[in-house]
């Protein structure tokens, strides 16, 4: 539901309520995981997704329902393989949900969004037991304050008897980019794209403008391991990725042993094999050690064969989502494990839900 907080707004600050419809769970293939929403307007108007089209005709139905009366409900949307192959469908699938109503007046939930929609940290509570399912709780009184910095998730019988939808918002995860040429005007756009937040950062005041780099959250003109030094510890995570495209050994030196020294997860630095070899020699004379250099995803890039700079951007924002997720760069079809295992047997071939169970 915090995804949703830059439209969910201004709709509740213009005085209408909405309803929402999160999923609490995926006991079947399902193209999202626990925490996607989709809200209903009082206008009929839908917001978001939690299934890429199999499921929103049922959700819109239950949320006019408690639109109308603002009583909570859990559900289950889906149907069985048998029921989805008889129809003609692509696939089977369910996925259990909690709707609720979210009303002008209400402050934790409108907190909630507000600093979501600013990129702040944050998280709520939603009740989804058999008793009041859909109260909204603030961050104050969960059970684990801990969850600010966790994915959205379930926690069963955690808020007085009662199963819990934590949701949670992090900021934008961080991609900074020591160097300011066309490679990286490419990875900005298609990384600003993905969802991160990009800094830009090049000793060339000139190359580091708005009108090269539009898309880039911040443009730092100066020495990438100096900027990579004075980087708060709070603004640093394990989702945060340095990518090093200087071409000078001057500069891209200092700038991947500050970034190896970081609490971050992914560092890479474009290069041919003899520069990489010699910047390896490089690193090692100025104190990097042996476990620090295996981190370094150098040359950058998966094999696409690309040969553009948008291309090439493409390349390294795939070894990115890879690293972070654990992911083989493989092409799915060569492999037989789930094509979502974060999400938990994830298919995005769902075709529209026969049916919904509802639960007051």
């Amino acid at each position: 539901m915090l995804e949703l907080a830059p439209e969910l707004l201004p709709v509740l600050r213009a005085g209408s309520a909405v309803a929402v419809v999160t999923i609490i769970g995926v006991p079947r293939s399902a193209p999202l995981g626990v925490g996607a929403s989709m809200a209903v307007t009082a206008d009929g108007r839908v917001i978001g997704s939690i299934s890429g089209g199999c499921v929103e005709g049922d959700a819109v139905l239950l949320s006019h329902a408690v639109l109308r009366d603002g009583v909570g409900r859990t559900a289950r949307f889906g149907f069985t393989d048998e029921a989805a192959s008889a129809a003609g469908l692509a696939c089977g699938g369910a996925i259990d949900v909690v709707v609720y109503r979210i009303d002008p007046t209400d402050a934790a939930a409108l907190s909630a969004l507000a600093l979501a929609a600013a990129d702040r940290r944050v998280a709520m509570g939603v009740t989804c037991g058999d008793r009041d399912p859909g109260r909204i709780l603030p961050a104050e009184v969960l059970p684990d304050r801990s969850m600010e910095v966790a994915d959205s998730r379930m926690l069963p019988a955690a808020y007085d008897g009662s199963d819990l939808l934590v949701l949670t918002h992090r900021p934008r995860p961080r991609l900074i980019i020591a160097g300011a040429g066309d490679h990286a005007a490419a990875l900005c756009r298609v990384a600003t794209a993905a969802g991160f937040a990009v800094s830009v950062c090049d000793p060339w005041e000139l190359l580091v403008t708005r009108e090269r780099f539009p898309d880039a959250e911040r443009l730092v003109a100066g020495l990438p391991h100096e900027y990579l030094r004075s980087i708060p510890a709070d603004e640093l995570d394990e989702r945060t990725a340095v990518c090093v495209l200087t071409h000078d050994e001057r500069i891209d030196v200092p700038a991947l042993r500050a970034a190896l020294a970081l609490p971050i997860g992914f560092v890479g630095a474009m290069g041919s094999r003899s520069t990489v070899a010699r910047r390896a020699q490089l690193l090692r004379q100025s104190g990097v050690d042996e476990d620090d250099l295996a981190r370094l995803h150098s040359p950058l890039g998966l094999d696409l064969q690309g040969t553009t700079p948008d291309e090439t951007a493409i390349a390294v924002l795939a070894e990115i989502v890879a690293a972070r997720r654990h992911g083989t760069g493989l092409p799915l079809r060569d492999l037989s494990s789930a094509v979502h295992r974060s999400t938990g047997e994830v298919d995005r071939s769902c075709s529209p839900a026969l049916t919904s169970e509802a639960r007051r």
